[in-house]
């Protein structure tokens, strides 16, 4: 009974054909990520400026880490017993606990717990890449992940300790090796990549739960409308089409969640931008849902800080060049030879993003969000005509 329990860890086969869908709790996992972005996310509701962004920026990062972390072991190694679960369980409750400690200004005690928290969740996945050192094939990779997480959680939790500004300088490093580990470990990480199907799926799916919160954020502006005029309704209409366009570009214009095998250096360098090109989509794509509430909440001829339109548009502008790289990556514009045609047709359109930011607070809400929709919408043909 207990052998069926608990088992090792077993190397997810490449190119087997063996078709992998997402799991339940491989959702509920996702879910409990997402929770804690929209925690971060209600402070920089509450202070929607160039120092809430930064504070928002940083957060978001330690988050996506966490996630990503696991996700990438996850669908590399393929395990789902009783040791595996508890893991995860450990992992979404100190997910928990980040958000938890994720209200107050980073100078603050709460930011040292969210720092330790995070500490937490790298010794966690510490644990899943020793378990999975029992796969022969493996061994140097995982070795090489469990090595280089955990002196990143030692310095995590050793910042947790230190004052400022001490606390930022090792927030610095440890998050410089953080994002140094899976390239000192990427020559074997080619040999052995994430299952090619699976590992896109799960990115897909986050995608999807982040723009769900996006369009929470539309209703919470909606709510604090008292009286609709046609302006107000067109910029609440007007934000969850954005969401929609945004949708329509990530899935069919530059099919990230297509699967992504890896058979040569090439395809493995294509997939690693790939990868972390999501971070400032997802980044883009939290700080804009923020924006756009507090546009939509706007009332009688308000307009936004020049600030929060610059915040706004950057945001937006975020996103869309996160989009396009990831479409660069996609076989689609490989095999055409697109890429020079791809950076040219999509640079007007990020400039005018960038005039948006200039003029952008002379501008009604209406017209800006129409703005911001139309840009969006021509990026997203662009994107399906290769």
């Amino acid at each position: 009974m207990l052998q069926h329990l608990i088992q090792s860890p077993r190397l997810w086969p490449v190119d087997s054909g063996k078709e992998r869908r997402v799991t339940w709790m491989e959702l509920f996992f996702d879910l409990i990520f997402v929770a804690a972005v929209a925690q971060v996310g209600k402070s920089l509701a509450g202070d929607y400026s160039w120092a809430g962004l930064l504070r928002y920026s940083f957060l978001f990062v330690l988050i996506w880490l966490a996630w990503s972390g696991h996700t990438l072991y996850a669908t590399r190694f393929e395990t789902d017993d009783l040791v595996q679960r508890m893991l995860i369980l450990m992992q979404s409750f100190v997910a928990a606990v980040m958000a938890a400690n994720s209200k107050e200004a980073l100078d603050s005690v709460d930011a040292a717990g969210f720092g330790a928290a995070y500490a937490g969740m790298r010794v966690i996945l510490v644990m899943q890449y020793l378990r999975a050192r029992r796969v022969p094939a493996t061994r140097e990779l995982t070795t090489r992940y469990a090595i280089g997480y955990t002196v990143a959680a030692a310095l995590w939790i050793s910042s947790a300790l230190t004052p400022i500004p001490g606390r930022y300088y090792l927030w610095s490093i440890a998050l410089v090796v953080d994002l140094a580990v899976p390239w000192l470990a990427r020559r074997h990480s080619e040999k052995y990549p994430p299952d090619a199907a699976h590992f896109p799926e799960r990115f897909g799916l986050f995608t999807i739960i982040l723009l769900g919160e996006f369009v929470a954020a539309v209703m919470h502006g909606i709510e604090s409308q008292e009286t609709w005029s046609v302006a107000a309704a067109s910029t609440a209409f007007m934000s969850m089409a954005f969401a929609f366009v945004i949708r329509w570009w990530y899935f069919d214009g530059a099919e990230a969640a297509a699967e992504r095998h890896i058979k040569t250096r090439e395809q493995a360098r294509r997939l690693r931008i790939w990868n972390y090109t999501h971070l400032p989509l997802f980044l883009g794509i939290g700080v804009a849902g923020v924006g756009f509430e507090h546009t939509i909440s706007l009332h009688g001829d308000e307009i936004l800080h020049p600030n929060q339109v610059w915040i706004l548009c950057f945001a937006v502008g975020l996103l869309m060049i996160a989009l396009i790289a990831i479409s660069a990556t996609s076989e689609k514009v490989q095999k055409r030879g697109g890429m020079k045609r791809l950076a040219l047709s999509h640079g007007g359109t990020l400039l005018i993003v960038i005039a948006l930011g200039i003029f952008g607070e002379h501008l009604y809400p209406v017209a800006l969000v129409g703005s911001l929709l139309l840009v969006s919408m021509g990026q997203t043909v662009l994107s399906q005509r290769g």
